[in-house]
């Protein structure tokens, strides 16, 4: 589904990526781990079209990214979650969910969308996966910060994207968050194409899927996590021991 090969990415003399390859199939869920600066989070906004390449390409689903705007890639079906959770607060959960359906999307889509049987069913299927089947008539403001972070995972759901990007879902949030959002992410991969840029090894471990090890921008290894943790190179610069 998802394919960079080689790609570079410049910020003047600074070079954020080097020749970075990796691909996500469908129904995958692959976990981006490194330290701060290791070229994680870069690599996600090159894939939805807030940095470009400076060499390289990135295709999804046989269409080049580096070719199309931000707005055209989130059509083409590609979501991403940012690690700060952005909700609107004075809305509900369930009118949070309800924005988030691609129908209702731009002038027209908003002038005719309509809250049918069909779409209430779908808010109360992500609610239900999300965990907040209870706090839908909740102004979204009130919510913890762990709900936040899933309220946002379920934005996404709502689009129905082929493929989902989430910055560092787990941060911030207590242990009984972390594991009810793992579950949750894991679930989420059954439909979805899901990327994940995490720092918490437990975390990962619990998702038990493929880890690539990024390194000041470059891949420095591919694999489960007991593969990638078993690296000399990863044990020595990242691992630190």
């Amino acid at each position: 589904m998802l394919q960079l090969n080689e790609v570079e990415a410049r910020y003047g003399s600074f070079k954020a990526l080097e020749k970075v390859s990796m691909t996500v199939g469908e129904g995958e869920l692959v976990v981006l781990l490194g330290a701060n600066g290791a070229g994680k989070t870069t690599v996600l906004d090159l894939i939805c079209g807030r940095t470009r390449a400076t060499s390289g390409n990135v295709a999804f689903k046989g269409a080049d990214l580096l070719k199309m705007r931000e707005d055209q890639i989130v059509h083409a079906g590609v979501g991403r979650k940012f690690q700060t959770p952005s909700v609107y607060e004075d809305l509900s959960v369930f009118a949070n969910l309800e924005l988030s359906f691609p129908k209702g999307h731009g002038v027209f889509g908003a002038l005719f969308f309509k809250r049918d049987d069909a779409v209430k069913a779908r808010i109360e299927e992500i609610a239900e996966l999300i965990g907040l089947t209870e706090e839908l008539t909740r102004l979204s403001g009130e919510l913890s910060h762990g709900q936040k972070q899933w309220l946002e995972i379920g934005m996404l759901l709502a689009q129905d994207p082929r493929l989902l990007l989430v910055d560092e879902p787990a941060a911030g949030m207590t242990p009984a968050e972390r594991e009810k959002t793992t579950t949750m992410l894991v679930e989420a991969a059954r439909k979805h194409a899901v990327v994940v840029v995490e720092h918490d090894m437990e975390f990962v471990r619990r998702l038990n899927c493929k880890v690539t090890v990024l390194n000041e921008g470059s891949v420095l290894a591919e694999g489960s996590l007991d593969h990638v943790t078993n690296n000399k190179e990863v044990i020595d610069v990242y691992l630190g021991r």
